[in-house]
Order: C-alpha cells, then structure tokens, then sequence
C-alpha cells in the first residue's frame, strides 16, 4: 500500500482486508462460492472507495484551515461516488450475488475504515536522534 498518506489509513485498510476475508470465509461455508464472492465483492466495494479517499486525500493541501476542510469533502465525495458506482456496477452484473453477504462485508468493511480517525499515531525519540511513529493500536 505505498503511497497512501498515513499508518492510520493504511491499518484500517489491512482490518477491511481482514475482515473481508474471514467474512468471505463465513459467507462461502453458509451460501456457498457464490455467497464467498459476494462477500468480497463487498468488502472490496469498500476497500476501493478507502483507498480513493486515501488518494484524494493525499493530493490536498493543509495550508490553511479551508483549504483542509475543502481537500476533505473532496476525499469524502470521491469515496461516496466510487461507492455508489461500484455497488451499481456489482449489482448490475453480478447475477449470483448472495445480497446478505454482499451488503454485510461491504457495512462492516466501511464501518472499520470509520475507525481510522480513533487510530492514534504518536512520536517518540529513539534516543539516537531518530523519531519513531507508533500506533496507538499497536502498543500493548
């Protein structure tokens, strides 16, 4: 995932993986291939969209306070755009979609991509003159 522009968005897009997977997992011992397809058609609806907010995202300015905000809704309208043009697109041509599973691993993946703003990064010296980043999710 090189090139997205924090730990934060990139954690949570490695959760919306996981779960995806272990979703399609459920879904494909309840429903079959089918339902494990749907189920990471789903999560990758969400992940795609993620990933384009991520991008948006990084593109933008933080000069002032407006221009963060305006690179923000601007990340935000990319993301609900690709949602909408993906669900749309999976709908459409995907004739096998198990909808259960396809709309759960798409909720719970843009759920958990909700999470990344309760993901901390936090600085620390190492003592030799380099700065760590943890996050706050990481630290036991």
């Amino acid at each position: 995932m090189v090139g997205l522009p924090s730990k934060a968005i990139r954690t949570v897009l490695r959760w919306q993986m996981l779960a995806t997977v272990v979703l399609a997992g459920m879904a494909g011992w309840l429903a079959g291939p089918d339902g494990a397809v749907s189920a990471v058609l789903g999560g990758s609806v969400s992940i795609v969209a993620g990933m384009g907010f991520a991008g948006m995202a990084s593109l933008s300015r933080a000069d002032s306070g407006a221009t963060l905000m305006a690179g923000a809704l601007r990340a935000e309208a990319v993301k609900i755009i690709l949602i909408v043009l993906l669900l749309w697109l999976v709908l459409t041509t995907y004739e096998k979609v198990v909808v259960v599973a396809f709309f759960a691993t798409f909720f719970v993946a843009t759920v958990l991509f909700s999470a990344a703003a309760l993901v901390r990064e936090t600085e620390r010296d190492t003592g030799s003159g380099n700065r760590e980043i943890r996050l706050k999710s990481d630290e036991r």
